[in-house]
């Protein structure tokens, strides 16, 4: 069985980890993506894995741009955006990462979702953008539960002037200058994420973090620490067949 990161979301999900799969070299062993150069078979044969552990349900994707688009879907398919919600027990929302955020949601009337969450996500606001749709469902954003996933740490994620501009004119000032290297910054995607969440009316109690960074654990995949060639994790979540 694939191991697989859970947090007390309540609902079917789960973030995947580099361990679990038949890849090699720098896509060792589970990567998820064949858009790395990995062998395509490999890719597959991870992803069935992946898919067995949440029953090979159908799957809804993305083919991701760093952007704050946010679909809501009935069934699956791929749709080019970052984000994507679904009212529709049994289908698999997935999200694919290497340093960027996955995000997953989860409302009690029935409403799941799963983001995409990098620089550019964050301070456009994504996760804002996800819940004012949730609202527009006539649901009650401030029941939504968040799940953060793996990405990379504040520690390690260094950026420029411009890029800690971006989000200082956005109110999200989660940066700080990078003692080791004069005119860099260190940025907390995460410090980011939690306070639009905090924002949005999000409860403490329902706000879930796996808490590792990508760039320091081995077992994870890092675009950034491994140089651009490295594999891809997913993050998944569905709603229970028991809400139909």
């Amino acid at each position: 069985m694939v191991p697989l990161l859970t947090t007390p979301l309540p609902t079917p999900h789960g973030f995947t980890t580099r361990e679990g799969g038949v890849s090699q070299g720098p896509y060792g062993s589970l990567n998820l993506s064949a858009a790395t150069g990995d062998d395509p078979q490999k890719v597959a044969e991870n992803q069935r894995r992946v898919l067995a552990a949440f029953g090979y349900p159908p799957v809804a994707g993305l083919k991701q741009v760093h952007g704050v688009e946010v679909h809501l879907v009935e069934g699956p398919g791929v749709w080019e955006g970052d984000g994507l919600l679904t009212r529709t027990p049994g289908l698999l929302l997935r999200v694919g990462v290497a340093d960027c955020y996955p995000l997953l949601l989860y409302h009690p009337e029935g409403l799941v979702g799963a983001l995409h969450a990098g620089w550019r996500g964050v301070v456009g606001g994504i996760l804002p953008r996800a819940l004012e749709r949730i609202a527009a469902l006539g649901l009650d954003p401030t029941e939504t539960h968040l799940a953060i996933g793996p990405g990379i740490g504040g520690g390690c994620y260094q950026v420029g002037e411009e890029v800690a501009g971006r989000f200082q004119e956005a109110d999200l000032p989660t940066f700080t200058p990078d003692p080791k290297a004069p005119g860099r910054y260190l940025l907390d995607l995460e410090k980011a994420l939690l306070l639009q969440a905090r924002r949005a009316g999000l409860k403490e109690e329902r706000i879930y973090r796996v808490g590792l960074c990508t760039h320091c654990d081995p077992r994870l995949f890092s675009h950034r620490r491994d140089r651009g060639q490295t594999g891809r994790m997913w993050g998944l979540v569905m709603l229970a067949l028991s809400h139909g």
